[in-house]
């Protein structure tokens, strides 16, 4: 194999330090140059807008303050005055159009030979568009009125400033250019044949590794970069490749650790919101049935029903302390959910009646017409979807209102119902209700404690019981039509040959 001739580094060093100054000199004339335009342009493109907006506001007030007649008849008899006193107010030549593209007022300072009719049309549908040529620019804008546009304003531009301006900054950089470019190449002569000196010495010096003719001492002296290589060359072919070793396996564990404090971290923050709901849900029955018994204070039977189920709710809080102990210390963020067979006719009257001291706090009233229809699901799950529900049913209420919960059996599926007489749901609001912490009304929400989560949460533990949420607009009037959200979930038989299907997938 014939061997290519050798290029020394000095060469290749002093080459490439030519196309590095040619190249990066040619680079930042170039960027400045365009810098300069696009700032010129930016500061033109402003300086138009702005006598636009002052041509509009002119046609604004003649229109305004003179008499009273149709836009393009006022635009056709006014046009040359306004065309006029725009243009003494921009100092530019102006030429005004009609809505059909016909020249109403002309001040133009000069004569000019140009055409827009390729940009007319846009400026007709009321956009800014302009056009230039050689030495100048032409901006149309349209000119408003009353009932909306009634008219094209055109300014014509001289760019032979800009241009001028331009040819002397090209002329500055060419001159500074060759002499920077001059200046550089002659002490970056000087220091490549310093460098490749001392590279030279190194070179050798690894030449007598490679041919384990271990150094006695430094090739370089020195306390630069260069020294310390020299100081170091000698033991990096042995530690080198170790180093990569440790290198590897230091990156993959961390790669790890950061994985691992990822999924933590997402875990904790689902695990908070979910056990926030979970403490809510007794706390607000309690709080209901100490309202009822301070409104019902000489009622016998109601404060021992109170005390029994605030009992209840205390032995719940309870055993849910004890289950987060426990989740905290086997590090899992998740309830297990118990799904037994639920008669939720029985279960929707006893939740009604916990409810029913906090809504008559709120003057409202808790009906039910309930069937009785069986469904399996975790009994905690479904007390805090039908707690939530009715909690915001009676929040979003009105003084006298009402709230009814309904439960039958239809089409094989089980359908429950939670209808209210109060302010309703907007229709835009209803495909956002159900995202976490949207709420249609915030300073109502702040009012009744609402925080957004409640509905997120429920559609959530829906889904997961293989049902459905849906929420509709009452049948109350326009002002006060009232929601109605509706649950449908599998019937005991069905969601037990659903579980089974999953199983065999």
């Amino acid at each position: 194999m014939r061997r290519l001739p050798r290029i020394s580094l000095k060469l290749q060093l002093g080459l490439g330090l030519a196309i590095l100054l040619t190249v990066s000199t040619w680079l930042l004339s170039l960027l400045v140059l365009q810098g300069i335009e696009r700032q010129q342009l930016t500061e033109l493109e402003q300086n138009l807008l702005q006598h636009s907006e002052i041509a509009n506001l002119r046609v604004r007030q003649t229109f305004l303050l003179g008499e009273r007649m149709e836009d393009q008849t006022f635009l056709r008899l006014r046009g040359q005055e306004l065309a006029a006193n725009v243009g003494l107010l921009t100092g530019l030549p102006v030429i005004i159009y009609d809505l059909q593209g016909r020249p109403v007022g002309n001040a133009l300072l000069s004569p000019i030979d140009t055409k827009i009719e390729d940009i007319l049309s846009y400026a007709l549908e009321g956009k800014i568009v302009y056009q230039s040529s050689a030495d100048a620019l032409d901006y149309l804008a349209p000119l408003q009125g009353a009932s909306g546009q009634i008219g094209i304003v055109q300014f014509h531009y001289s760019l032979s400033e800009q241009q001028a301006f331009l040819k002397r900054i090209e002329r500055l950089f060419l001159v500074t250019g060759l002499a920077v470019l001059m200046g550089g190449l002659l002490c970056g002569t000087l220091f490549v044949h310093w460098l490749t000196a001392r590279i030279a010495k190194l070179r050798n010096a690894a030449g007598k590794i490679r041919g384990r003719r271990f150094l006695q001492e430094k090739p370089l002296r020195g306390r630069d970069e260069l020294g310390e290589l020299s100081e170091d060359i000698y033991h990096m072919s042995r530690e080198l490749e170790g180093n990569i070793a440790t290198l590897e396996e230091e990156k993959r564990k961390l790669k790890l650790a950061i994985g691992k404090l990822q999924l933590l971290e997402r875990q904790q923050k689902q695990f908070i919101g979910n056990i926030s709901h979970e403490f809510k849900t007794p706390l607000t029955s309690i709080k209901a049935y100490v309202d009822l018994m301070d409104m019902y204070d000489d009622d016998p039977g109601l404060t021992r029903q109170a005390h029994t189920q605030i009992g209840q709710e205390a032995q719940r809080l309870q055993e849910m302390v004890e289950k987060v102990l426990h989740l905290s210390s086997l590090e899992k963020y998740e309830f297990e959910q118990e799904a037994v067979a639920l008669e939720m006719g029985a279960l929707l009257e006893e939740l009604c009646e916990r409810m029913r001291g906090k809504a008559a706090r709120h003057g409202v009233t808790i009906a039910t017409s309930l069937t009785p229809v069986v469904i399996l699901g975790d009994r905690e799950s479904l007390t805090q979807i039908f707690i939530n529900l009715l909690d915001n049913a009676i929040k979003y209420n009105v003084s006298g209102g009402s709230v009814v919960v309904e439960s039958l059996e239809h089409e094989g599926v089980a359908v429950l119902r939670v209808s209210d007489t109060g302010i309703g749901i907007p229709e835009e609001a209803k495909a956002r209700i159900f995202e976490p912490f949207y709420t249609v009304n915030k300073d109502r929400s702040r009012q009744s404690g609402g925080s957004g989560l409640g509905l997120a949460l429920v559609k959530e533990t829906i889904e997961k019981l293989h049902g459905e949420l849906s929420v509709e607009k009452g049948s109350g009037p326009p002002e006060q039509p009232g929601s109605v959200f509706t649950v449908r979930l599998p019937l005991h038989r069905h969601r037990a040959e659903m579980d089974g299907e999953e199983e065999a997938e």
